[in-house]
């Protein structure tokens, strides 16, 4: 029996934290395994750090928050500050390469830490709207919790009606899916 893994992320609003945790949890339920997602806001009305808490397991999970993950991943330097109470000596740590001023702010008891290019690749290779998707990739590699085909096919229940009208949307989507995985694979 494998315990839950426990993945938190967070971001600013907008970037996408919650339909990534979405996204992961109902390609996770499909994979037949357990999934526990719940969104958290910030207590701002409008610019506030979303986090989404997010575990997968093979048996029930009890408790919708935790304190302490598995993998956090911080896409802003707010993110950054607010995410560091949930890293323990066992937690891989992911933020976005290109923030600035938060070397101090790194939590120094993570079992690793890794930065990746995400808003870079997004806006320079793809797309800044598939930021949210990149890093998903980078949670499935960092991860394992559920498989790329899964994730695809997730993706595409999410976003399919845009798909119709766009065929080119699926391309990039799957791509921003792929490069994710990369930045990961390459970082560890």
């Amino acid at each position: 029996m494998a315990k839950a893994v426990k993945i938190l992320l967070a971001g600013e609003g907008g970037q996408g934290v919650q339909s990534v945790a979405e996204i992961i949890a109902e390609a996770a339920n499909e994979e037949g395994r357990e999934a526990l997602y719940i969104p958290n806001f910030g207590v701002e009305q409008r610019g506030g750090v979303s986090i989404a808490y997010l575990q997968i397991g093979d048996e029930p999970i009890g408790a919708p928050k935790f304190q302490t993950g598995d993998i956090v991943i911080a896409l802003s330097d707010r993110a950054v500050h607010r995410t560091r109470q949930y890293v323990g000596p066992q937690t891989l740590f992911v933020y976005d390469s290109s923030i600035e001023g938060v070397e101090d702010a790194l939590p120094t008891q993570a079992k690793k830490i890794l930065p990746i290019p995400a808003i870079e690749v997004s806006k320079n290779e793809l797309h800044p709207r598939v930021f949210n998707i990149v890093i998903m990739g980078a949670v499935i590699k960092a991860t394992g919790v559920i498989s790329v085909e899964e994730a695809k096919k997730a993706i595409e229940k999410k976003l399919g009606y845009k798909f119709e009208k766009n065929p080119k949307l699926r391309e990039l989507n799957f791509r921003a899916l792929e490069r994710g995985m990369e930045l990961v694979a390459q970082a560890i």
